[in-house]
C-alpha cells in the first residue's frame, strides 16, 4: 500500500477553499493515498466574503458579486449544484460624481475607457478640451514596448488628464482600492497595452474586439450575478462539501521547516505537522516572516496592501427624497468627497432588502485617505451620511448602520509585480520544491480569478506529487 502523503493549506479564503475542494475531488477520483489540511487563522472561512442577515436585510460586507463571463465561478457553482440559487444584478444607469454633480456614466465604454466617439463627446464628465485631447487617442502613435508602467501613465498618454481623473480612475482605482499611478498595466489590464500595439488606438482596438451587446428587448440580464441569501451561500456549500475534519479554525502557519522529507509546519497552537506540499493562501506580507530563513520572500515586504472599510445603511424608502434612477456612482477626485463610491444595493439587487426599504452601501479609504478607514464607527457613519447628503435628500436617520473595515486587505500589483512574482516563484521552485503561493496577492484579485488559482494549486500539487 503507498505511503500516506499530506497535503496543507494555509489560508481559508475563497482560494485556499477552492484548492481543498478540488484536490479532494480528484484524490476521490483517482484513490491517492492524500490527506488535505486547510488552517484558517480566524474563527471563519470565506475571507473577504461576509455575508450578514438583518432584519430582513441581506447585506454584503465584502464583495457583492460574481462576473458571470469569468468561467471558473460559473463552473464551481454548477459543481456545487448551486444553479437554481443564482440571482443577476438589476441592470440600470450608474453615475459618476463630479464637483458635486452626479453624470450619467456615459455609454460606449470598457472599463471606463471610451469606445465610440460619439458618447465621448456628448459626455458632460469633461470639457470640450478635454475631449479633444480624449479623441487624441486616434490618432497617436504607439508607445513603446516597455517592460512595465502605470495604469495612470499608460491612460494619461493615450487620453489626456481630464478623463482620466473623471472617468478612467474613479473605476479603476475603486476596483482594486489603488493608484492607478503604481499599479502595473501588465498585471492588471494588459489588453489595453496590446490594443494600442496592435490596433495604434485603445478606441479602435476596443471597437474591433469587444462588439456591442447586442439589442434586448426590456430588462437585459446583468453582467453579475449572487446567489439567494449572498454570496456567502457559496462559502457555506464549498465548507459542507469537504471531508468532515479537513479545516481547522484559529490556526495560523507560524513557520514553515523544509526537511529531508516534506516540511514541518508549526501552527500558532504549538501543534507541528508533517506535510509532503504545502499551498500558500495567504497574504503576500505573511510570507517574509513564515519562510523567515529564504531572504527572497523580502521581495514582498515593499508589496502594498491597502485598506478600505464599507458603511451599510438601512432606510425606509420614505427617507430619500431624491430618489436617483439607477444602481450607485462613483466619485472623482475632483470631487470634495471623502466617499469613493457608493451602491444603491436595493436597486442592484432587489431582494436584498425587505418592500420599500432601502439599503445603501458607501465606500471610503482611497489612497492618501486610508487613515478614515480607522475612525470610529460612529463619525465613520456621520461622515458617510454627510456625504449622500449632499447627493440625495435624506430626512431621516437610518435604521441601522454596519461598518466594516477591511485592513490591508487589498494588495497591490504594482509597476514590476509580473517580474517580482517570476523571480520569487523561481528561487520557491528551486529551494522549497512543494510550497506553492496562490491568492489574491498574486495572479487576479477577483472571485472568480481566485478561483481559477485554487484550480491551478491542485495541478500543480498533484503534478508534484505524482514526481517526488
Amino acid at each position: 500500500m503507498a505511503e500516506q502523503k499530506n497535503i496543507l493549506i494555509a489560508g481559508g479564503g475563497i482560494t485556499g477553499l477552492s484548492a481543498a475542494y478540488y484536490l479532494q475531488k480528484e484524490i476521490k477520483r483517482h484513490q491517492l493515498p492524500y490527506q488535505v489540511k486547510l488552517v484558517e487563522a480566524s474563527d471563519r472561512v470565506g475571507g473577504k466574503i461576509k455575508t450578514l442577515h438583518r432584519e430582513g436585510f441581506t447585506i454584503e460586507q465584502g464583495p457583492d458579486s460574481l462576473l458571470a463571463r469569468k468561467k471558473p465561478a460559473m463552473k464551481l457553482t454548477e459543481e456545487l449544484g448551486l444553479q437554481d440559487k443564482i440571482i443577476r444584478n438589476a441592470t440600470g444607469q450608474s453615475y459618476m460624481l463630479v464637483k458635486n454633480k452626479l453624470h450619467k456614466m456615459p455609454k460606449g465604454t470598457y472599463m471606463g475607457v471610451p469606445k465610440k466617439v460619439r458618447p465621448l463627446l456628448s459626455s458632460k464628465l469633461i470639457s470640450p478640451k478635454g475631449k479633444v485631447r480624449a479623441l487624441a487617442d486616434l490618432v497617436l502613435p504607439r508607445g513603446k514596448q516597455e517592460e512595465d508602467q502605470s495604469l495612470g501613465s499608460f491612460f494619461r498618454r493615450r487620453f489626456g488628464n481630464q478623463l482620466v481623473v473623471n472617468q478612467i480612475e474613479p473605476l479603476l482605482s475603486g476596483i482594486h482600492s489603488g493608484d492607478i499611478n503604481e499599479m502595473s498595466l501588465e498585471a492588471t489590464y494588459p489588453v489595453f497595452h496590446e490594443l494600442e500595439q496592435t490596433y495604434g488606438s485603445v478606441m479602435k482596438g476596443l471597437r474591433k474586439t469587444i462588439p456591442d451587446p447586442p439589442a434586448k428587448k426590456g430588462q437585459s440580464t446583468g453582467a453579475f450575478f449572487s446567489f439567494k441569501g449572498g454570496l456567502g451561500t457559496l462559502i457555506n456549500r464549498l465548507e459542507e462539501a469537504l471531508e468532515p475534519g479537513t479545516i481547522m479554525l484559529d490556526t495560523a502557519v507560524d513557520h514553515v521547516e523544509k526537511k529531508e522529507h516534506g516540511y514541518h509546519v508549526l501552527f500558532s497552537n504549538g501543534e507541528v505537522y508533517r506535510a509532503d506540499a504545502v499551498v500558500m493562501a495567504t497574504p503576500h506580507f505573511t510570507l517574509p516572516k513564515i519562510f523567515s530563513q529564504y531572504d527572497f520572500f523580502k521581495a514582498f515586504q515593499r508589496v502594498p496592501a491597502t485598506s478600505t472599510a464599507n458603511v451599510v445603511l438601512a432606510f425606509d424608502e420614505s427617507a430619500i427624497k431624491k430618489d436617483i434612477d439607477g444602481t450607485g456612482f462613483l466619485v472623482s477626485r475632483s470631487s470634495n468627497y471623502r466617499i469613493t463610491a457608493c451602491t444603491w444595493t436595493h436597486k442592484k439587487w432587489p431582494n436584498t432588502a425587505p418592500e420599500g426599504k432601502a439599503l445603501l452601501r458607501s465606500y471610503v479609504g482611497r489612497p492618501g485617505d486610508e487613515a478614515v478607514v480607522d475612525l470610529p464607527d460612529e463619525e465613520l457613519t456621520k461622515l458617510v451620511l454627510d456625504d449622500l447628503q449632499k447627493t440625495m435628500k435624506l430626512t431621516a436617520q437610518p435604521e441601522f448602520s454596519v461598518v466594516t473595515r477591511w485592513k490591508d486587505a487589498r494588495p497591490q500589483y504594482t509597476v514590476g509585480h509580473m517580474r517580482r512574482l517570476e523571480a520569487v516563484r523561481g528561487d520557491m521552485l528551486e529551494q522549497l520544491p512543494g510550497v506553492f503561493a496562490t491568492g489574491s496577492s498574486f495572479d487576479g484579485v477577483g472571485i472568480p480569478d481566485c478561483i481559477e488559482q485554487g484550480e491551478k494549486a491542485v495541478s500543480d500539487v498533484l503534478g508534484y506529487l505524482d514526481n517526488a
